[in-house]
């Protein structure tokens, strides 16, 4: 072996050791706080952070339930279903499907339904002006007085937290001086994302540690990630529980979606360093250059570069 091969071998050794170590570690501090026992229908609750918050550790995404392909009614029978099988985390955005989402979310929430699930949805708005308006426009589609979380959505620049922390941002006075305690912050967390600019070891760890909620999303990178034939949707799902986070949001546009995340919490173990180490392994040649990540690689998934002018 040339020294050159022999320094490759070496550095992808060490990455695979390095990946399963990080992950191991957050399997471990995972364990620090417990799982709520599972009710009758299967789901599980977690602590929302540093809120005392308790929330389904299975979200329901907003994006999906907007989309054409689905019929408003149908959504808001999915919708429904979901609450009533014990999904109470509800994610949605200003900018899903131009406000559809949060129109038929709130057409579902209606009837009672909105005091028994926890609200959050996102705002392009990087201006004071421009978050006061979206965060108007959101209370009204989605038929509520309060939203139980708000996020800036798409925060994926180096320039946006200055525009968000700015003289004339969106952020609170106290904010300014960068003291502000998040709640809770959203990020692709993935079976591939250990291997190709992983928010797995670059994020979640200080996020861990600040106490902050973790909602992950992107478990499949949308369809991608199970087209790669290397993982199957429980497992995948499985892998994403065991992290330490607190939500894991996840696209339903079906009875039979719904259906596969509530077998993934059902059945769920925390998996043992053993599994996570054979995931990664069994995922790292198709992740390493991130082509089933694409909304690390491309802007398909970059809705506010499409629409700069929603950022205010």
């Amino acid at each position: 072996m040339d020294q050159a091969a022999h320094s490759r071998f070496d550095r992808r050794t060490f990455v695979r050791t390095a990946a399963s170590a990080v992950v191991a570690q957050q399997l471990a501090a995972s364990k620090l706080s417990a799982d709520a026992p599972a009710e009758n229908n299967g789901m599980i609750y977690r602590t929302l952070g540093r809120t005392g918050q308790r929330v389904s550790a299975i979200g329901l995404g907003g994006y999906h339930i907007g989309h054409p392909q689905i019929s408003e009614p149908d959504a808001i029978q999915l919708m429904r279903a979901a609450v009533g099988r014990g999904i109470t985390f509800l994610d949605n955005c200003w900018d899903y499907n131009d406000g559809v989402s949060e129109v038929r979310m709130g057409k579902a929430l209606a009837g009672g339904y909105r005091d028994r699930v926890f609200l959050m949805t996102k705002i392009d708005g990087r201006t004071r002006v421009a978050a006061a308006q979206q965060i108007d426009e959101s209370l009204q589609r989605l038929q509520t007085d309060h939203i139980d979380l708000m996020q800036f959505h798409e925060v994926i620049r180096l320039e946006d937290p200055d525009r968000i922390f700015a003289e004339g941002g969106a952020m609170l006075d106290h904010a300014r001086t960068h003291s502000f305690h998040f709640d809770a912050v959203q990020m692709p967390l993935n079976v591939m994302d250990a291997h190709f600019r992983s928010f797995t070891h670059e994020v979640l760890p200080v996020l861990t540690r600040e106490g902050i909620a973790v909602l992950g999303m992107k478990c499949f990178g949308d369809h991608f990630i199970l087209d790669s034939k290397t993982v199957k949707p429980i497992e995948a799902l499985h892998y994403c529980l065991s992290l330490p986070i607190a939500v894991q949001i996840t696209g339903i546009d079906s009875m039979q979606i719904l259906d596969q995340a509530l077998e993934a919490t059902r059945s769920f173990k925390p998996l043992s360093e053993a599994e996570v180490a054979s995931l990664l392994d069994r995922t790292r040649a198709a992740a390493e250059e991130g082509k089933f990540e694409l909304y690390k690689t491309s802007a398909r998934f970059d809705g506010t570069a499409h629409r700069p002018q929603v950022l205010g």
